[in-house]
């Protein structure tokens, strides 16, 4: 029998020695109802030891209830991005571009390393997971929490997967007896935005049972870019007339020379081209700002009902149990499809009769709106208790948690093309007016070109195509865990144990709609996913204070644990973490680990369908700014490959790229899964400090050092690396992922995912919390907690040039050197205050530029350094941003009648964060501003009340 195979069984059989003497202790005598008041534990983040003590070797930031509050935000992701350690999630709600099933959710991302390489865990157990390993936060009503564990540490040897960045364990309220009602309602200083929340908590508590119910409601408003300059221009109110865009004039194309021509605006006639004019692409006239049609922040509601109950069989023998119903639907709008098709040689309304014609025109009179209904069940049961073994107390514990998520998602907006086909290519009838070719379905012929208003509501309602996709993700886990006392150390402490087994399941499935994925409507087609894996695990967890009250000695110990996991998708893995922790004296306690981790890939990762999507990229055999204008061993073997010496990229407006940028492909690119991935693999170390002088009652100082490094990454290789690996570093097995037509332009492209990446980030966390003595003048309490950043180093894959990002705008992830949040809290008899700073320091940015990336001499505006060329992706100029700090504020006044009453204004000065340019080159349609930025003004007014019953 392997190792592996043997701690197994010895901790199923340890298991079920403690299940065993806690029933005959029960039994018999069992233990006294004094002890049991006097066994007062807790389980910390990041162990399964139960200890007395709170400070522990592992850094753990805790946010109470009373900060929570504070904060005056209402969704769980808003809180925890106030963390300086906390990151810009996967999606956010301003990403008005992103697709897929997860949008509208929310998440969160620590250390910048990835919103899946977060572990959420409520009360110590996982949450639900999407198909593609996002934990949707806002199914998790703030009404039940009682206070927030985030680990800035790397966990995998006591969790199990995706405990990479840290883990964020929310801890709910228990012991609740009477009622409490709360009732919210804020909006931004334009008038939008506006949140309101209300939820009802109660619970009864016994010697024998503690009962919570709550039910909370929550409605988000949407926010629109129109509605303020920051977010109404793509490219930022300094720039309103670049990022423009075909509008619903369009173009059409004339046949014969390719010129492009615009009818006049008034005119509906398009049929005859005297009605036209040509297209000039350096003014504005004919151009257009989807911005103004689009969400900046999607609106959001959500239902929730929790139910949570705790009842004691015996003084040693608990049964427990929980369950949350959640319901959320949000909505997002963008503008109206750009839509491009060709006109029959034959059709009325085409102004070159005889040839095929081909036109672009928004659909800005029928814009794109996808609507969200998330429907989360979730159940946990189970069963715990300690016994006393070996002169000893021991904990055990044993439980099954079901978790399902079932989302529809219902997109209009989109044309159903067979239907505009039948519409557009419309003849003339025998009385020479234009008819359907096809009749059938309640065609209405289709004059697109003619402008908007011209366009009667039948043709919208007939080219319309409602789409609906669902989702299923479900997990089954069965956990089994023990721990205890195993012997006293001489000058030390008890040596303990803990150890547990686990058995999960994980399936789920996306049903897209059936014409969408049969490429029928101008959504992006995809196939169906399908797909489980399961997984058996084993842990063991070793703590030995070995020395206690010495000189230079007051605590010193360490800790290892050790997990086991097998998954039927890859196989198995096995990691590590050794801690340790010394106080050379009260005041001080030094601590450091060393921790393996992993992340085993996604059901989405393995097995999800192909997708389409267009891309933007560079190819290198392009002949004036591709790789083979300098570099003749890579225009050989484009030669090779068919390509002519003169080859030039065509990008989606039709002609050759203008700029190291590249340009976006004309046709759509297939995305798709690999059912081969292995496991993301990473180490983590930490060093710190804690300082908590006894002669200042209240202060607690800390410092740590992390560093991180990520390998094996899962990597979506998009069209530009692919090409790289094919002709730059001549790797063939990358030259068979696409395909090229007799010109050289890439006519066919599969991306997928490969264990290619790495990331490597170091810093430092400052944090230091005082509570002031009690004055005449109240109460005070000051915190201020920093994330200084070092390091911030990705590599995309074998041979790709090192990103150090540290300080940078990556996209929409602004690797900030220092984030900080300080606060100040003041309480005096019924009167409260609070106020918070938020501090980002500058960054480096992409320098504004019509076209990303131009070559040396091109002029720039907003660059700090012009000639600064960017190592990794070869574009020049660098800007620099400055920090910015919002300040939010809160007043409050405790009622008579146990009624507290709050009104706060978050960023009360207005602020306005710096644009970055960097964001719009990420395509997500957000405007040029950080997500973690506020844009308004936020005020807010929140009453609590609570009920002895």
């Amino acid at each position: 029998m392997s190792y592996k195979n043997r701690m197994a069984s010895a901790i199923a059989a340890a298991l079920m020695i403690c299940a065993w003497s806690a029933g005959a202790q029960d039994g018999a005598q069992g233990p006294s109802a004094d002890k049991a008041k006097q066994f007062e534990v807790i389980t910390v983040t990041g162990s399964h030891i139960r200890s007395v003590d709170v400070e522990t070797s592992q850094p753990v930031f805790t946010m109470d209830r009373q900060a929570i509050k504070a904060t005056g935000l209402t969704n769980v992701n808003d809180i925890l991005a106030r963390m300086p350690s906390i990151g810009t999630p996967d999606i956010t709600p301003q990403d008005t571009l992103s697709s897929g099933m997860d949008i509208g959710g929310r998440y969160v991302n620590i250390r910048n390393l990835g919103s899946q390489r977060t572990l959420v865990l409520v009360n110590g157990r996982r949450w639900s997971t999407s198909l593609t390993g996002l934990t949707d936060l806002s199914t998790i009503p703030v009404s039940i929490i009682d206070h927030i564990d985030v680990l800035k540490d790397g966990a995998s040897s006591v969790y199990g997967s995706d405990a990479i960045g840290g883990v964020v364990n929310i801890v709910t309220r228990e012991h609740f007896d009477g009622a409490e009602f709360n009732a919210y309602y804020g909006q931004n200083q334009k008038g939008d935005g506006q949140q309101k929340n209300g939820d009802f908590t109660w619970g009864h508590t016994t010697q024998k049972s503690s009962f919570i119910l709550s039910a909370s409601y929550q409605d988000e408003q949407p926010t629109w870019d129109r509605s303020r300059d920051i977010t109404a221009y793509a490219q930022g109110p300094r720039h309103p007339d670049a990022g423009l865009g075909t509008g619903p004039y369009g173009r059409v194309f004339d046949p014969n020379t390719g010129v492009a021509y615009v009818i006049n605006h008034g005119s509906t006639n398009s049929a005859d081209l005297a009605n036209y004019h040509l297209y000039d692409s350096s003014s504005t006239a004919d151009k257009y700002n989807a911005s103004k049609d689009m969400t900046f922040r999607a609106g959001t509601s959500l239902k929730n009902l929790f139910l949570q109950e705790r009842y004691k069989l015996t003084d040693s023998i608990t049964l427990r149990g929980s369950a949350s119903y959640s319901s959320r639907n949000s909505s997002s709008q963008l503008a109206g499809y750009p839509f491009s098709w060709t006109l029959n040689p034959d059709a009325y309304y085409n102004p070159f009769p005889g040839s095929e014609t081909d036109f672009v025109r928004r659909t800005s009179e029928m814009p794109r709106i996808t609507w969200t209904n998330s429907r989360l069940t979730h159940i946990d049961a189970g069963i715990e208790g300690y016994f006393d073994f070996l002169g000893h107390d021991w904990n055990w514990d044993a439980g099954y948690t079901f978790a399902q998520t079932r989302i529809r998602q219902i997109s209009t907006g989109n044309l159903y093309l067979p239907n505009a086909d039948n519409a557009l290519n419309a003849i003339a009838g025998p009385d020479g007016q234009p008819v359907c070719a096809n009749p059938t379905g309640g065609c209405v012929p289709w004059n697109i070109l003619a402008g908007p208003g011209n366009t009667p509501k039948s043709v919208w309602d007939y080219v319309n195509y409602v789409g609906n996709a669902r989702q299923m993700s479900q997990t089954d886990d069965v956990t089994a865990n023990v721990s205890g006392g195993l012997f006293d150390i001489p000058h030390g402490g008890t040596f303990s144990v803990a150890a547990g087994i686990e058995h999960r399941r994980e399936k789920g499935y996306f049903a897209p709609d059936p014409n969408d994925s049969a490429g029928l409507t101008t959504n992006l087609a995809s196939e169906p996913t399908n797909g489980r894996y399961d997984v058996n695990e084993a842990y063991i967890e070793l703590d030995a204070p070995l020395l206690r009250d010495l000189p230079g000695a007051q605590e010193f110990g360490i800790n290892i644990a050790s997990r086991y996991s097998h998954y039927s998708s890859f196989g198995s893995t096995t990691n590590n973490k050794y801690s340790v922790r010394w106080r050379p004296i009260q005041d001080v306690l030094v601590r450091g680990t060393y921790a393996q981790g992993f992340r085993a890939p996604t059901l989405n990762d393995l097995y999800s369908g192909t997708g389409q999507s267009f891309e933007t990229f560079l190819d290198p055999c392009d002949s004036v700014y591709g790789a083979a204008a300098s570099n003749p061993s890579i225009a050989g073997r484009c030669a090779a490959a068919g390509v002519p010496a003169n080859y030039r990229q065509i990008d989606q407006s039709g002609g050759a790229i203008t700029s190291a940028a590249g340009g976006q492909t004309p046709n759509a690119f297939l995305a798709s899964s690999n059912p081969n991935l292995k496991p993301e693999k990473s180490t983590t170390r930490t060093f710190g400090v804690v300082y908590s002088p006894h002669y200042v009652d209240g202060l607690d100082m800390s410092l740590d050092y992390y560093d991180i490094r990520l390998k094996n990454a899962i990597t979506s290789v998009v069209a530009g690396g692919i090409l790289d690996y094919c002709y730059v570093q001549n790797i063939s097995s990358f030259c068979n992922s696409f395909t090229r037509d007799s010109t050289g332009a890439i006519s066919s492209l599969t991306e997928t995912l490969y264990n290619l990446g790495s990331i490597t980030t170091s810093g430092y966390d400052l944090g230091i919390h005082y509570r002031l003595p009690e004055t005449s003048f109240g109460r005070f309490r000051i915190s201020s907690d920093s994330t200084y950043l070092t390091k911030y180093q990705q590599t995309s894959g074998p041979g790709a040039v090192p990103q150090d990002l540290a300080g940078f705008m990556n996209g929409e992830q602004g690797l900030y050197r220092i984030r900080s949040t300080f606060q100040t809290d003041w309480d005096y008899k019924q009167f409260g205050a609070s106020w918070t700073v938020r501090y980002y320091s500058g960054l480096k940015d992409t320098c504004y530029s019509n076209s990303y990336g131009s070559p040396p001499g091109t002029p720039m505006i907003e660059c700090a350094n012009p000639t600064y060329t960017n190592p990794w992706i070869g574009a020049y100029g660098i800007s620099r941003k400055g920090s910015v700090a919002f300040n939010d504020a809160q007043v409050r006044y405790t009622t008579p009648w146990k009624g507290v009453v709050s009104l706060g204004v978050n960023n009360i000065f207005n602020k306005k964060g710096p644009f970055y340019y960097s964001v719009v080159q990420t395509g997500s349609g957000s405007p040029p501003y950080d997500p973690n930025f506020d844009i308004d003004r936020f005020f807010y007014l929140q009453y609590n009340q609570k009920f002895d019953l």
